[in-house]
Protein backbone atom coordinates (compact mmCIF):
# COMPACT_ATOMS: atom_id res chain seq x y z
CA UNK A 1 0.00 0.00 0.00
CA UNK A 2 1.28 3.40 -1.09
CA UNK A 3 1.75 6.28 1.27
CA UNK A 4 -0.65 9.24 0.62
CA UNK A 5 1.28 12.03 2.96
CA UNK A 6 4.69 11.17 0.92
CA UNK A 7 6.51 13.87 -1.16
CA UNK A 8 6.07 13.72 -4.77
CA UNK A 9 10.05 14.87 -5.25
CA UNK A 10 11.89 12.11 -4.94
CA UNK A 11 15.14 13.37 -6.07
CA UNK A 12 17.40 16.02 -5.03
CA UNK A 13 17.46 17.20 -8.96
CA UNK A 14 13.25 17.33 -8.88
CA UNK A 15 14.25 19.46 -5.90
CA UNK A 16 16.53 21.93 -7.69
CA UNK A 17 13.81 22.31 -10.78
CA UNK A 18 10.65 23.03 -8.78
CA UNK A 19 12.49 26.02 -6.55
CA UNK A 20 14.17 27.47 -9.44
CA UNK A 21 10.41 27.06 -11.41
CA UNK A 22 8.90 29.08 -8.18
CA UNK A 23 11.58 32.09 -8.67
CA UNK A 24 11.27 32.31 -12.75
CA UNK A 25 8.04 31.83 -13.49
CA UNK A 26 6.35 34.69 -11.44
CA UNK A 27 9.55 36.80 -12.97
CA UNK A 28 8.27 36.23 -16.73
CA UNK A 29 4.49 36.62 -15.58
CA UNK A 30 5.64 39.84 -14.38
CA UNK A 31 7.98 41.33 -17.33
CA UNK A 32 4.85 40.13 -19.55
CA UNK A 33 2.03 42.46 -18.00
CA UNK A 34 4.67 45.18 -17.82
CA UNK A 35 5.13 45.22 -21.43
CA UNK A 36 1.57 44.90 -22.10
CA UNK A 37 0.46 47.76 -20.03
CA UNK A 38 3.26 50.51 -20.96
CA UNK A 39 3.59 49.22 -24.35
CA UNK A 40 0.85 51.70 -26.13
CA UNK A 41 -0.24 51.81 -29.71
CA UNK A 42 2.22 50.23 -31.86
CA UNK A 43 4.04 53.12 -33.96
CA UNK A 44 2.04 55.98 -31.63
CA UNK A 45 5.39 57.44 -31.86
CA UNK A 46 7.15 57.03 -34.70
CA UNK A 47 9.14 59.12 -37.11
CA UNK A 48 6.24 60.46 -39.10
CA UNK A 49 9.05 60.59 -41.61
CA UNK A 50 10.45 57.11 -41.32
CA UNK A 51 6.44 56.11 -41.91
CA UNK A 52 6.02 57.79 -44.87
CA UNK A 53 9.26 56.45 -46.61
CA UNK A 54 8.33 52.57 -45.56
CA UNK A 55 5.08 53.05 -46.86
CA UNK A 56 6.23 54.76 -49.93
CA UNK A 57 5.11 53.23 -53.15
CA UNK A 58 7.99 50.90 -55.20
CA UNK A 59 7.02 52.82 -58.00
CA UNK A 60 6.29 56.17 -59.72
CA UNK A 61 4.52 56.75 -62.85
CA UNK A 62 5.84 59.86 -65.33
CA UNK A 63 2.89 60.88 -68.26
CA UNK A 64 4.68 62.77 -71.31
CA UNK A 65 2.54 63.73 -73.31
CA UNK A 66 2.93 65.02 -77.00
CA UNK A 67 3.46 69.05 -77.70
CA UNK A 68 -0.11 69.92 -79.41
CA UNK A 69 0.11 72.59 -82.21
CA UNK A 70 -1.40 76.16 -81.76
CA UNK A 71 -3.64 76.92 -84.01
CA UNK A 72 -3.58 80.66 -86.37
CA UNK A 73 -5.43 82.21 -83.74
CA UNK A 74 -3.69 81.34 -80.75
CA UNK A 75 -0.32 81.95 -82.26
CA UNK A 76 -1.63 85.79 -83.36
CA UNK A 77 -3.00 86.01 -79.74
CA UNK A 78 0.18 84.93 -78.13
CA UNK A 79 2.97 86.60 -79.95
CA UNK A 80 1.59 88.78 -83.04
CA UNK A 81 -1.43 90.78 -81.53
CA UNK A 82 1.70 93.05 -79.34
CA UNK A 83 2.20 94.45 -82.18
CA UNK A 84 -0.42 93.73 -85.02
CA UNK A 85 -3.42 94.64 -82.66
CA UNK A 86 -2.18 97.84 -82.04
CA UNK A 87 -0.94 98.85 -85.84
CA UNK A 88 3.16 99.47 -83.29
CA UNK A 89 6.25 99.80 -85.14
CA UNK A 90 4.57 99.79 -88.83
CA UNK A 91 3.21 96.29 -88.13
CA UNK A 92 -0.50 96.28 -90.49
CA UNK A 93 -3.20 96.67 -87.56
CA UNK A 94 -5.32 93.41 -87.35
CA UNK A 95 -8.86 93.83 -89.73
CA UNK A 96 -7.20 96.61 -91.34
CA UNK A 97 -8.14 96.38 -95.38
CA UNK A 98 -6.13 99.59 -96.26
CA UNK A 99 -2.71 98.77 -94.21
CA UNK A 100 -2.95 94.83 -95.33
CA UNK A 101 -3.30 95.84 -99.27
CA UNK A 102 0.54 96.21 -99.97
CA UNK A 103 1.00 93.17 -97.81
CA UNK A 104 -1.41 91.08 -99.71
CA UNK A 105 0.12 92.06 -103.27
CA UNK A 106 3.76 91.10 -102.15
CA UNK A 107 1.82 87.15 -102.32
CA UNK A 108 1.77 84.34 -99.87
CA UNK A 109 5.92 83.29 -100.16
CA UNK A 110 7.13 86.53 -99.26
CA UNK A 111 4.73 87.03 -96.34
CA UNK A 112 5.70 83.71 -95.02
CA UNK A 113 9.51 84.66 -95.53
CA UNK A 114 9.07 87.83 -93.37
CA UNK A 115 7.33 86.31 -90.78
CA UNK A 116 9.76 83.19 -90.49
CA UNK A 117 13.04 85.36 -91.22
CA UNK A 118 11.83 89.13 -89.82
CA UNK A 119 11.01 92.30 -92.05
CA UNK A 120 12.24 95.57 -90.65
CA UNK A 121 11.11 96.27 -87.41
CA UNK A 122 9.65 92.59 -87.26
CA UNK A 123 11.89 89.89 -85.30
CA UNK A 124 11.90 86.21 -86.63
CA UNK A 125 8.74 84.70 -85.78
CA UNK A 126 7.43 87.43 -84.23
CA UNK A 127 10.40 87.39 -81.31
CA UNK A 128 9.47 83.70 -80.15
CA UNK A 129 11.56 81.29 -82.12
CA UNK A 130 10.10 78.14 -80.70
CA UNK A 131 7.13 78.50 -82.49
CA UNK A 132 7.21 76.11 -85.41
CA UNK A 133 7.04 77.33 -89.25
CA UNK A 134 3.84 75.85 -89.98
CA UNK A 135 2.29 77.28 -86.99
CA UNK A 136 3.76 80.97 -87.75
CA UNK A 137 2.30 80.37 -91.38
CA UNK A 138 -0.92 79.70 -89.87
CA UNK A 139 -1.01 82.86 -87.72
CA UNK A 140 -0.20 84.55 -91.19
CA UNK A 141 -3.53 82.95 -92.73
CA UNK A 142 -5.48 83.77 -89.68
CA UNK A 143 -4.53 87.75 -89.99
CA UNK A 144 -4.64 88.51 -94.29
CA UNK A 145 -7.93 86.42 -93.94
CA UNK A 146 -9.00 89.12 -91.76
CA UNK A 147 -9.22 91.13 -94.00
CA UNK A 148 -10.80 89.20 -96.45
CA UNK A 149 -7.89 87.09 -98.34
CA UNK A 150 -8.94 83.28 -98.82
CA UNK A 151 -5.67 81.73 -98.07
CA UNK A 152 -4.88 78.19 -96.60
CA UNK A 153 -3.01 77.49 -93.49
CA UNK A 154 -0.93 74.05 -93.71
CA UNK A 155 -2.41 71.12 -92.48
CA UNK A 156 -1.10 70.95 -88.72
CA UNK A 157 1.62 68.11 -88.08
CA UNK A 158 0.65 64.88 -86.50
CA UNK A 159 1.34 64.62 -82.96
CA UNK A 160 3.13 61.37 -81.46
CA UNK A 161 1.50 59.54 -78.43
CA UNK A 162 1.98 60.20 -75.70
CA UNK A 163 3.26 57.19 -73.10
CA UNK A 164 4.04 56.43 -69.85
CA UNK A 165 7.37 56.07 -68.06
CA UNK A 166 8.11 54.37 -64.52
CA UNK A 167 10.55 55.14 -62.26
CA UNK A 168 11.95 53.06 -59.28
CA UNK A 169 10.18 49.73 -60.15
CA UNK A 170 12.41 46.88 -59.38
CA UNK A 171 13.36 44.90 -62.61
CA UNK A 172 11.35 42.46 -62.29
CA UNK A 173 8.29 44.92 -62.77
CA UNK A 174 6.44 45.14 -65.97
CA UNK A 175 6.28 48.04 -67.83
CA UNK A 176 3.46 48.72 -69.58
CA UNK A 177 3.01 51.64 -71.59
CA UNK A 178 -0.18 53.70 -71.49
CA UNK A 179 -1.46 55.97 -74.55
CA UNK A 180 -2.95 59.21 -73.26
CA UNK A 181 -5.35 61.62 -75.06
CA UNK A 182 -3.49 65.06 -76.30
CA UNK A 183 -3.70 67.82 -73.83
CA UNK A 184 -5.65 70.89 -75.38
CA UNK A 185 -3.67 74.02 -76.24
CA UNK A 186 -3.62 76.95 -73.18
CA UNK A 187 -2.82 80.30 -73.81
CA UNK A 188 -0.29 81.97 -71.52
CA UNK A 189 -0.68 81.50 -67.59
CA UNK A 190 -2.80 84.50 -65.98
CA UNK A 191 -3.11 82.96 -62.38
CA UNK A 192 -0.83 81.88 -60.23
CA UNK A 193 1.82 82.87 -58.72
CA UNK A 194 3.36 85.41 -61.22
CA UNK A 195 6.33 84.15 -63.63
CA UNK A 196 7.81 87.19 -64.95
CA UNK A 197 10.16 86.04 -67.47
CA UNK A 198 7.35 83.82 -69.13
CA UNK A 199 5.04 87.39 -69.24
CA UNK A 200 7.87 88.65 -70.40
CA UNK A 201 8.69 85.89 -73.45
CA UNK A 202 4.48 85.75 -74.16
CA UNK A 203 3.86 89.47 -74.23
CA UNK A 204 7.24 91.76 -74.22
CA UNK A 205 9.97 90.30 -76.04
CA UNK A 206 8.47 91.42 -79.23
CA UNK A 207 8.78 94.45 -78.91
CA UNK A 208 11.43 95.01 -76.28
CA UNK A 209 13.75 91.70 -77.73
CA UNK A 210 15.25 94.11 -80.68
CA UNK A 211 14.23 97.43 -79.32
CA UNK A 212 11.16 98.07 -81.71
CA UNK A 213 9.03 101.41 -81.70
CA UNK A 214 11.29 103.00 -78.81
CA UNK A 215 11.23 99.80 -76.61
CA UNK A 216 14.37 99.98 -74.35
CA UNK A 217 15.68 96.21 -75.54
CA UNK A 218 15.93 93.97 -72.91
CA UNK A 219 19.43 93.50 -71.47
CA UNK A 220 20.42 97.07 -72.68
CA UNK A 221 22.26 99.17 -69.65
CA UNK A 222 22.13 102.34 -71.29
CA UNK A 223 18.51 101.84 -73.14
CA UNK A 224 17.13 101.17 -69.48
CA UNK A 225 19.26 103.55 -67.22
CA UNK A 226 16.71 106.95 -67.79
CA UNK A 227 14.14 104.27 -67.06
CA UNK A 228 15.02 103.16 -63.97
CA UNK A 229 15.64 106.51 -62.60
CA UNK A 230 12.43 107.07 -62.93
CA UNK A 231 11.53 104.54 -60.63
CA UNK A 232 9.68 101.17 -60.52
CA UNK A 233 6.01 102.81 -59.67
CA UNK A 234 6.46 105.00 -62.87
CA UNK A 235 7.39 101.95 -64.79
CA UNK A 236 4.39 100.02 -63.37
CA UNK A 237 1.97 102.58 -64.05
CA UNK A 238 3.48 102.96 -67.68
CA UNK A 239 3.05 99.44 -68.08
CA UNK A 240 -0.26 98.67 -66.85
CA UNK A 241 -1.69 101.70 -68.89
CA UNK A 242 0.62 101.88 -71.98
CA UNK A 243 3.27 104.68 -73.20
CA UNK A 244 3.98 106.11 -76.25
CA UNK A 245 3.59 103.30 -78.60
CA UNK A 246 3.18 100.62 -75.91
CA UNK A 247 -0.20 99.75 -75.23
CA UNK A 248 -1.95 98.93 -71.70
CA UNK A 249 -0.30 95.75 -70.62
CA UNK A 250 1.70 95.23 -73.79
CA UNK A 251 -1.28 94.70 -75.56
CA UNK A 252 -1.82 91.16 -73.71
CA UNK A 253 -5.05 92.77 -71.69
CA UNK A 254 -5.89 89.63 -70.05
CA UNK A 255 -2.53 89.40 -67.78
CA UNK A 256 -3.56 90.90 -64.24
CA UNK A 257 -1.35 93.44 -63.08
CA UNK A 258 0.80 91.44 -60.61
CA UNK A 259 1.92 89.38 -64.02
CA UNK A 260 2.72 92.82 -65.65
CA UNK A 261 4.57 94.22 -62.63
CA UNK A 262 6.45 90.69 -62.67
CA UNK A 263 7.47 91.26 -66.48
CA UNK A 264 8.84 94.22 -65.30
CA UNK A 265 10.85 93.37 -62.34
CA UNK A 266 12.49 90.85 -64.76
CA UNK A 267 13.77 93.32 -67.26
CA UNK A 268 14.68 95.71 -65.02
CA UNK A 269 16.82 92.98 -63.04
CA UNK A 270 18.49 92.28 -66.89
CA UNK A 271 19.47 95.90 -67.16
CA UNK A 272 20.96 97.16 -63.47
Amino acid sequence: MSDSHSSPIKTWQQLVAVVVAAFVVPIVVIAMLAALITSGKKGENADPKAVTERIRPVGSLQIAGPRVALSGEQVYEQVCKTCHGAGLAGAPKFGDKAAWENVLKQGEKVVFAHAIEGFKGMPPKGGNPEIPNDEVHAAVVHMVNAVGANWKAPPPAPAAPATTTAAAVPAATPIVPVTMPPATASPPATTGKPDGKNVYETACAACHGTGVAGAPKFGDKVAWAPRLTSGKDTLYASSLKGKGAMPPKGGQLQLSDDHVKAAVDFMTAAAR
